[in-house]
């Protein structure tokens, strides 16, 4: 018998101890409408996440995001937009009015997940992952503002971290995004 409960206290251990994410691939975000999608379908892709807020000195950046998607989706890039209200409230709303006031203000076309927090005690773990700099020496550290945005090659692992003040059309970014789908 006590062979037995070993056994069992040894198997629900194994499944309780979760491996350390290596990639945004391990991670499952609801979109805006609530569906879950899992981030290893974006596999193959290069892919910009950006914590975004509608009321913003930031929010135009959806203008740059936006174009950025046009000219680069057909070669592999996804952009993933991912509201989050941690900095002054600036992101209010619910998915729902969120998701409305990027398609009339912005005419948003790349994927948006639903609000999170990008910090703090209730921080998603997909930004735990993104900003811890064991996991991620280059790009980790904590998120300063909206409009923070995450690049990642096609095998999932981040390559640039450009802070908000960096435009998505700034030469850097063009750049690197240009870079990761070269490869």
């Amino acid at each position: 018998m006590r062979k037995w409960t070993l056994l069992l206290l040894l198997a629900v251990a194994a499944t309780c101890m979760a491996a350390p994410a290596k990639s945004i691939y391990d991670f499952t975000l609801d979109t805006i409408d609530g569906k879950p999608v899992n981030f290893s379908s974006f596999q193959g892709k290069v892919v910009l996440v950006v914590n975004v807020a509608s009321k913003c000195g930031f929010t135009p950046q959806y203008a740059g995001l936006e174009a950025l998607y046009e000219k680069y989706k057909d070669r592999g890039l996804l952009i993933v937009g991912i509201p989050a209200n941690n900095f002054m409230a600036q992101e209010p709303g619910t998915n729902e009015e969120i998701k409305k006031f990027c398609s009339n203000k912005y005419n948003v076309t790349f994927p948006m997940m639903s609000k999170v927090s990008v910090l703090g005690a209730d921080q998603a773990p997909l930004y735990a992952f993104l900003t811890d700099k064991t996991a991620n020496p280059q790009t980790g550290g904590d998120i300063k503002w909206n409009f923070t945005k995450f690049l990642f090659d096609r095998q999932g692992k981040p390559v640039a971290r450009f802070e908000p003040a960096t435009t998505p059309d700034s030469p850097e970014v063009t750049a690197a995004i240009e870079s990761a789908l070269g490869k």
